[in-house]
């Protein structure tokens, strides 16, 4: 079979720092891996002028000033230029690696909905304008050929959702870059630590802080670790912070200063991607206590870079943690304490799941996940 030619939608090419940023970086960069020969076009929003990272012999188009800006933009950008640049270009197959296909396609669209938060949340699709754009994506989702999801959880909420058949949804697991690592890098550590300020012992959160990162149920349990403690533990929080006290970011800050625990956090804000892997190391334990992901990749590269995981057993942490992470009861506060002060205090415990944890991070890898994806392209050109 002749490789076919895959226009991909760039839209998040600018934001490595997202999930989806880091998800069309990492996958275009592994495609070219394992598939030396493959045609890859990226189509990028006039907003991006000077692309990086951009991976050996990867056409690149930069379409011309769009006539909306803001979300209106991304919507035309989404609905009309994306299509009519992938039938300019002649390619065989159109990747939306996101949430945000085209209701019509030129060719054979291939869509990465990563999870379906707005449909599974309820809060997530407030407003009109919400509820618009969630129906348009969900409808265009339906006219794709081939949808692929980020594990068998994710697929499992898609089918039910969406009314997707099962036959036509292939979960393709994400994975720690190499430099997540425990040893690899070590000698960044204090630098890090002293970046950021960081104290001797920590347990670290590293994550956005929306409504269903439930970081509420972190705090009251950091609350129970402090009367174990004492001063021996910080609690770090990583991590932009938004806007606080709106209906999805509820005041975690306020939060925490009703607990007489705020003199007890460090808030870093946001971390640089090259220092992650030095956090986590240098991290007691990570605390996770997200209540919904299609993923979770921040537990697996916790894992990979050695350090002990405590997180809630939600469907998807449980499909691709399995025994590596301490998982808890969600959204019980006594239990996730009970995890932390347990790694924190008995060391062969902590040993034992930083083992556990590295075994199960060597099962995860991008060139895995770009040949399970060069299959779907297969398979979709056979249609």
């Amino acid at each position: 079979m002749t490789s076919p030619h895959i226009a991909f939608n760039g839209w998040f090419w600018d934001q490595p720092n997202t999930g989806s940023g880091q998800y069309v970086r990492r996958l275009l960069a592994n495609l070219r891996r394992v598939s030396p020969d493959l045609q890859m076009t990226l189509i990028l929003p006039p907003h991006i002028t000077a692309p990086d990272e951009l991976p050996q012999d990867v056409s690149l188009v930069v379409t011309e000033a769009a006539k909306l800006r803001g979300n209106l933009g991304k919507v035309w950008f989404e609905q009309s230029t994306f299509p009519q640049m992938v039938k300019r270009v002649s390619a065989d197959i159109a990747h939306v690696p996101y949430w945000g296909p085209p209701l019509s396609s030129p060719a054979r669209l291939v869509v990465s909905i990563l999870d379906v938060i707005p449909l599974v949340i309820p809060e997530y699709s407030r407003g009109m304008m919400g509820r618009l754009y969630t129906s348009l994506v969900s409808a265009a989702s339906r006219g794709a050929a081939h949808v692929i999801t980020l594990s068998h959880a994710a697929a499992i909420d898609i089918h039910e959702h969406l009314g997707l058949p099962e036959s036509m949804i292939t979960p393709t697991y994400l994975a720690a870059d190499e430099r997540f690592h425990p040893r690899l890098g070590k000698e960044r550590d204090e630098a890090v630590r002293a970046k950021y300020n960081l104290p001797d012992r920590f347990i670290l959160s590293l994550s956005g802080y929306d409504l269903r990162k439930q970081i509420n149920q972190l705090l009251l349990a950091y609350t129970y670790v402090v009367q174990a403690e004492g001063d021996e533990v910080t609690l770090v929080m990583g991590g932009k912070e938004p806007e606080w006290g709106t209906p999805i970011f509820p005041d975690m800050r306020k939060y925490a200063a009703e607990l007489g625990i705020a003199d007890r956090l460090q808030w870093i804000g946001h971390v640089d991607e090259d220092d992650k892997p030095s956090l986590y190391r240098l991290a007691d334990v990570f605390a996770f206590p997200s209540r919904y992901e299609g993923f979770g990749l921040p537990v697996i590269e916790a894992m990979a870079s050695g350090t002990p995981v405590v997180a809630n057993e939600i469907a998807v942490l449980a499909e691709i943690a399995a025994d590596g992470a301490f998982l808890v009861e969600p959204g019980s506060a006594r239990a996730m304490a009970g995890a932390l002060i347990a790694l924190l205090e008995q060391p062969p415990l902590r040993e034992t799941m930083v083992n556990a944890g590295l075994g199960v991070a060597t099962h995860y890898s991008w060139r895995k996940t770009a040949k399970e994806t060069l299959a779907v392209y297969e398979a979709v050109m056979r249609l």
